[in-house]
Parts: structure tokens; C-alpha cells; sequence
């Protein structure tokens, strides 16, 4: 493990984008070693899993770090229109879950040509779940698939399931499952008739990604796939839920692997653990110890 702590290399690597470049972090573990495209989650959230919004837990970051001691690479990119990839596209909140399908698929034919590989993992953290499962239909170059804290319900459902979930939201819930209804059957919302809270959250400007986003059943694209894959869940999850989203997965591929890591949060640190200095919040032991024994296997 310490030579290939030693050879590990970072690089920054470029790919085609619509307009222009997106950009991504190369973790170069050495020659003829696995490659794991990583996906991050929802909204701003950067190529190391922090968020603009605040959050800085770098668990994608850390996870790649983690992965070259054992021997793997990695690639960790940045969305089309946000970040580096800024100008991948003129506005970020123009895209469906197909347009970041055929980004990867763009990084992967880079990544091959690159290194040398045939083939290439894909890693979705959250929503970057759902993006790895659209984009390995039909891919006969992915090695296979690694769900990290992913759904197994539409994203609609999900959200639905959050806001409920919070005290505050009780007295707006009529609201809310009005205006994800209507999402999800491809209408858009007048958040002028919302209460105040919500219209950020249901914001014009983002409606045209929650109607394509809330149309994908991830338990479909799973069906359809054939690879390996794994499935890594935790029981402290405020966001996805290892009790509805955990048992849709596994019953829609019986011969996945699966990981449930107790006491641990949606960014897959440790339940109540302390932020590192540099504010990241330290991965659970087992995550990178399972991902890479689930790569070195196949």
C-alpha cells in the first residue's frame, strides 16, 4: 500500500463539454490500475463532495485518497456549468439527468484513452447514483457500478419524504405534495401560490431539472443493468433511507453486493464525528476498505 501511496499522482484532466470544457481531478495510482469515475450529489456540489451551500464533508476527496493506497485511480469531475466546468454550458440549471449521462460517457472514452484501461467504474454518491445508473445503460466499457447512500425511489419521492420528515414543514404539506405532484407529472408550479419557505426550493429557474429528475425510477435502470454492482447504505442517513430506498435496490438486483454501515450520515462519516481541520468530516474506516476489495474482485 505505501508504494502506491508514494506513485499516486493528482492531476487536473479536461473532457468535451457542450460549449466547453469540464474539468475533473486525476488520481493516478500507477500504471494498468482500476480506474472509479466519481459522481457527486445533488446541487452545488463540487468534484470533492462540497457543497457551495455550505457542507464541506470532501468525502469524494477522501474517498479517491483512500482508493490510490490501495492501488485504484480515480477521476472526481465537476458538473457541466458549475465550478471549473462553468463554461461547459450558459446556465448550470439547464440540464437533464441524460445531459450528465453523456458527460460521463465523455469522461470514460477520455479516461480510456488516457490510460490505457478498457474499462472504467462508475461511483455515484446520492444523486450521482441516479447519473451513474443512466449513463452505464447499455455502456460495454463500465466495469460496473457503486452505489454510495443512492435511492432506490425517484428523487420526487425522496424530497417528498424529507420535508416531511422536518416539524417545520408540517403546516405546508398540502403545498408540498402539490407542487412535487405536479413535478412529477411534467407541469410546472406557480411558487408565487406557495408560502414563502418553498420557493426557494421549488425556484423557476430549477423546475425543468426536478420535472426530468422526478421521471427517473432508479430501480428501472438497475433492472437494466447486467455488471457488477455495489450497494453501499448507511442507518444514520437523514436523506435517503436504508428502511425504503435499501430493500427497492436489492430486490431489483438480487446478486448485488451490499454494504449497510451502521451509525453512519449521508456524507459516509461516522455519526456525531468531529470535522478534521480542515472542516472535511473523516470517512467511516469501512468505506474505502469495501469499496476497493469490491473493485480489486472483479
Amino acid at each position: 500500500m505505501s508504494s502506491y501511496a508514494l506513485a499516486a499522482e493528482s492531476a487536473v484532466i479536461e473532457a468535451p463539454g457542450p460549449l466547453g470544457p469540464l474539468e475533473g481531478t486525476l488520481v493516478n495510482a500507477g500504471a494498468n490500475t482500476p480506474v472509479v469515475l466519481m459522481i457527486s450529489g445533488s446541487g452545488p456540489t463540487d468534484r470533492d463532495g462540497n457543497s457551495a451551500l455550505g457542507p464541506k464533508p470532501a468525502t469524494l476527496r477522501q474517498i479517491a485518497d483512500g482508493l490510490a493506497k490501495r492501488g485504484i485511480s480515480s477521476v472526481r469531475i465537476d458538473k457541466h456549468g458549475m465550478f471549473s466546468s462553468k463554461q461547459a454550458v450558459a446556465d448550470g440549471n439547464h440540464v437533464t439527468i441524460a445531459d450528465y449521462a453523456t458527460d460521463v460517457r465523455n469522461w470514460i472514452t477520455v479516461i480510456r484513452h488516457k490510460s490505457g484501461v478498457r474499462y472504467v467504474w462508475l461511483a455515484g454518491h446520492s444523486e450521482g447514483g441516479l447519473v451513474a445508473l443512466a449513463s452505464a445503460q447499455g455502456g460495454a466499457d463500465i466495469c460496473g457500478l457503486i452505489l454510495l447512500a443512492a435511492a432506490g425511489r425517484p428523487l420526487g419521492e425522496v424530497l417528498r419524504s424529507q420535508l416531511h420528515a422536518m416539524p417545520a414543514a408540517q403546516t405546508v404539506l398540502p403545498q408540498i405534495d402539490g407542487a412535487i405532484d405536479a413535478l412529477a407529472a411534467g407541469r410546472h408550479v406557480n411558487v408565487q401560490t406557495l408560502h414563502p419557505g418553498l420557493r426557494q426550493l421549488f425556484h423557476p429557474a430549477v423546475q425543468d431539472y426536478m420535472i426530468d429528475l422526478f421521471r427517473h425510477d432508479p430501480v428501472v435502470l438497475l433492472r437494466a443493468y447486467r455488471g457488477p454492482f455495489l450497494i453501499m447504505q448507511v442507518t444514520a442517513d437523514r436523506q435517503v433511507s436504508a428502511i425504503e430506498d435499501l430493500p427497492l435496490l436489492k430486490a431489483a438486483d438480487p446478486k448485488a453486493q451490499v454494504v449497510l454501515l451502521p451509525n453512519v450520515i449521508h456524507t459516509l462519516a461516522d455519526l456525531g464525528v468531529a470535522p478534521a481541520a480542515d472542516g472535511s468530516l473523516p470517512l467511516d474506516g469501512a468505506v474505502v476498505s469495501d469499496i476497493a476489495e469490491f473493485v480489486l474482485k472483479h
